[in-house]
């Protein structure tokens, strides 16, 4: 059943390096990360024999499931976590992820800080932003993210290196990439994870240089 995973993987490949040279970029600029959550630890396998080397997890207690013994047999192997994270899952997230991708509050930025203290480990770190406002999204506000970029530095002297956003549903996307990627070109932010499996060319013509692809490598699971 994951006979499939090598040739999409090819195909989504492919497709970043066609919209990556279209936009005038280098396709080596633009990182894969597959988003594995919901599937089981041998479609992660069957991506790593293909290649892949960076995955997305939404929720932590799955990640923690699969991805150590993973990481054991697979070292070159890098987590990202980009769902929604609970503050009393900031020092598990610290000890499994190189990326967290889904920093959208105050209080969660605290937690962080204090679980890279007591772990010794210091993952990078993505400010989720609402790019949109919309109200049943995570991330910061569009209105708060200079100030809360600032303190996640300055405060809580986190390695924040970029911004992540998930646009509207509804409409063109490419204004809302380009707005994130103003936003990260004003504070400095070299780290764009913007796109998704329906959008992630759009995205790479604004600048990503991260996009996060499921179900076009993995399929859909209930």
């Amino acid at each position: 059943m994951f006979d499939d995973i090598p040739g999409s993987l090819a195909q989504i490949r492919t497709r970043i390096e066609a919209a990556a040279r279209a936009a005038g970029r280098d396709p080596a600029a633009v990182t894969l990360v597959a988003v594995s959550k919901t599937h089981p630890a041998e479609a992660v396998v069957a991506a790593l024999a293909a290649g892949q080397t960076i995955f997305g997890e939404n929720r932590v207690q799955e990640a923690a499931a699969k991805f150590p013994a993973l990481r054991d047999a697979h070292p070159a192997m890098r987590l990202h976590i980009i769902g929604a994270l609970q503050t009393n899952k900031a020092r598990d997230a610290v000890r499994l992820a190189d990326v967290i991708e889904s920093l959208d509050r105050p209080k969660l930025a605290a937690a962080l800080a204090e679980a890279m203290v007591k772990e010794g480990r210091r993952p990078d770190v993505l400010i989720q932003v609402n790019i949109g406002d919309e109200p049943q999204k995570a991330g910061i506000s569009r209105a708060e993210a200079p100030d809360f970029i600032r303190a996640c530095r300055e405060e809580w002297s986190l390695p924040v290196t970029g911004l992540m956003c998930i646009p509207p549903a509804e409409g063109d996307p490419r204004p809302h990439f380009a707005e994130l990627a103003a936003l990260a070109a004003r504070h400095g932010l070299a780290t764009l994870s913007m796109g998704m499996s329906g959008d992630f060319e759009a995205a790479i013509a604004e600048g990503a240089t991260h996009v996060r692809v499921g179900s076009a490598i993995f399929g859909h699971r209930a």
